[in-house]
């Protein structure tokens, strides 16, 4: 009778998780969590990139991608709302369906961190600030300064470009292109 009653409860178990709505390397927590280390508040250090997607359905989903310093203290947060994201792509991409805003929304994560985005050095010598360079006093500092930069995009036309700033000791946006 013992084995029945373990049989039973493994067919249970089996069934369930053959039955779930997600693929189990999806719901796993870490599969949610990408992170990076890259020079970029001093270019003798590295600096922990952290994006996380939150949350289990479109309409509640958010991307918090964070930079912390290697001595831990927290210098950049910004959180990008799924329903924003996916507003911005509605008219180019298929995403009427819950499944493909999922699979949207886990792409995004997974190329946060891709190469291009990290720009080394954020402003190189011979550039010149335009009309999408919110504070050209910045945009000299950090040609002085040689620190590095990053990109992430904030719907399908619209870019933030971010770095340290030596100066005012935080993380500023130093362009934006096509809002």
């Amino acid at each position: 009778m013992k084995s029945v009653y373990s049989s039973l409860l493994i067919l249970a178990l089996f069934l369930t998780a053959c039955n779930s709505s997600e693929p189990a390397h999806l719901k796993d927590g870490a599969s949610h969590i990408k992170t990076a280390l890259r020079s970029f508040s001093d270019t003798t250090k590295l600096d922990t990139f952290k994006i996380v997607l939150n949350g289990d359905e479109p309409k509640n989903m958010e991307l918090v991608f964070t930079i912390t310093t290697q001595g831990g203290q927290q210098i950049y947060a910004k959180t990008l709302k799924a329903t924003a994201l996916l507003d911005n792509y509605k008219e180019s991409i298929d995403l009427g369906k819950k499944k493909e805003q999922l699979q949207f929304m886990r792409e995004e994560l997974s190329l946060f961190f891709d190469e291009e985005n990290f720009i080394e050095p954020a402003v190189t010598e011979s550039e010149k600030p335009d009309n999408n360079t919110p504070d050209k006093n910045f945009f000299e500092e950090l040609k002085k300064t040689g620190v590095n930069g990053f990109k992430y995009r904030l719907g399908k036309e619209s870019k933030v470009y971010i770095a340290w700033s030596e100066q005012e000791k935080k993380v500023k946006n130093y362009y934006e292109c096509c809002k």
